[in-house]
């Protein structure tokens, strides 16, 4: 029997087909092996990206953390030199007013030493009558002093503080001879003869002498500008308060005259 020629088209064609599958399904399993290795690589190969990656990202985030750090020592830093500035612009602002105080103060210095000078006189001068109209003990020392003053004012190498300054230990030592006691040995005339002498001042209420026998007592009368006389009965009283004055006994209460201490105008 014979076949058509369509039909035998059909076989040949159902025969190239056949040996194509077949041909395909050998190169599919030859070519399957090298697949799975191409697929393992490229899987590796992504792993080894990733890794890679994730160092990279590890070091950007030290890198953040370093600036971070850096950033926040950075503004620690500047808040505290900010304070600091503060401060420093409140100590210039101070020493500013402190530097304007100071030259408006240099500029009325001439005009109080213009001032101060002629008080100093008239404080030294008001000492020189003062001196003149009081019981008159110890007279060499507080000349002295008044006459050095009167040669301070004059000299140009003391300052006027230091003038001021001597003026006024000149007054308080005058201050200080109305509340203490104190003795001395001078030479006085008594009934036209020279003699020596004990000298007692207590304050300025009692000025009295005492001749070194004891024999003779005086008093000084303001009033009068002399020496009058004193009863041997103070004798007692007058030794007592000679010896504490001279720190030769304890303070105690002693019996001694008063001074007339008005003087005449």
């Amino acid at each position: 029997m014979k076949l058509s020629q369509l039909a035998k088209a059909s076989l040949l064609l159902s025969l190239s087909a056949s040996s194509l599958l077949h041909t395909s399904a050998i190169a599919n399993e030859k070519n399957q092996p090298q697949q799975l290795d191409e697929v393992v690589a490229a899987g590796q190969q992504i792993n080894q990206s990733a890794v890679n990656s994730q160092v990279k990202v590890n070091g950007f985030t030290e890198q953040v953390q370093t600036k971070l750090q850096q950033f926040n020592t950075v503004t620690k830093e500047l808040d505290g030199l900010n304070v600091y500035n503060l401060q420093m612009q409140l100590q210039l602002d101070n020493q500013v007013a402190e530097l304007t105080q100071l030259a408006k103060s240099m500029e009325e210095v001439s005009v109080i030493e213009r001032q101060i000078s002629p008080l100093m006189a008239r404080m030294i001068s008001t000492l020189e009558s003062f001196v003149q109209l009081d019981v008159p003990f110890l007279p060499e020392e507080r000349s002295k002093r008044l006459n050095d003053l009167n040669d301070m004012m004059v000299r140009a190498d003391t300052s006027v503080a230091e003038k001021f300054r001597r003026v006024l230990e000149a007054y308080q030592i005058e201050v200080d001879y109305g509340r203490t006691i104190e003795s001395y040995s001078g030479q006085l005339t008594v009934e036209n003869q020279q003699m020596d002498v004990d000298f007692l001042r207590v304050g300025r209420v009692s000025y009295i002498y005492q001749t070194r026998d004891g024999s003779r007592l005086g008093q000084w009368d303001q009033a009068s500008g002399q020496w009058q006389t004193l009863s041997q009965d103070y004798r007692l009283g007058v030794n007592k308060a000679l010896r504490i004055a001279r720190k030769q006994l304890a303070p105690d209460l002693i019996m001694v005259p008063l001074t007339n201490t008005q003087a005449k105008l």
